[in-house]
């Protein structure tokens, strides 16, 4: 039977381990991080839960229920640890592409040669990977 107390410095270390985690560590650890609530104050970089995926705060905010992660690219960012992720339309600075990004678009892998790029693949700052 586990003590309270150490229940307590487990429950601490996990706290611990999910402010300085890798998006790699994250993500086999999803369990770690809050549910997304509506009405909740979220800086950069906080990491939240929200049906089985992970998401990362691209831009400081307070929730809204119309503003979900899944339908908000400008404010978040699905953490995924894949070499070649489909290629998600930029909204913005936030969450453009820097240069050696990796994605899949239309059946081939591009890497980004620009930052800030929010061209979509084969249009323009993309070379075939």
């Amino acid at each position: 039977m586990i003590t309270k107390a150490r229940m307590r410095k487990i429950i601490a270390s996990l706290i611990a381990m999910r402010e300085s985690a890798t998006d790699e560590q994250a993500y086999y650890a999803p369990d770690v991080y809050p549910a997304w609530k509506d009405g909740v104050a979220y800086a950069v970089d906080d990491r939240i839960s929200y049906g089985d995926k992970l998401y990362k705060c691209a831009q400081a905010h307070t929730s809204q229920a119309d503003w979900t992660p899944d339908i908000t690219p400008a404010l978040w960012v699905r953490v995924s640890i894949e070499e070649w992720p489909e290629w998600i339309q930029p909204t913005g600075a936030q969450d453009a592409y820097k240069t050696g990004d990796k994605v899949t678009h239309n059946d081939k892998h591009w890497i980004s040669t620009a930052d800030s790029n929010v061209w979509e693949p084969g249009v323009y700052g993309w070379e075939e990977g």
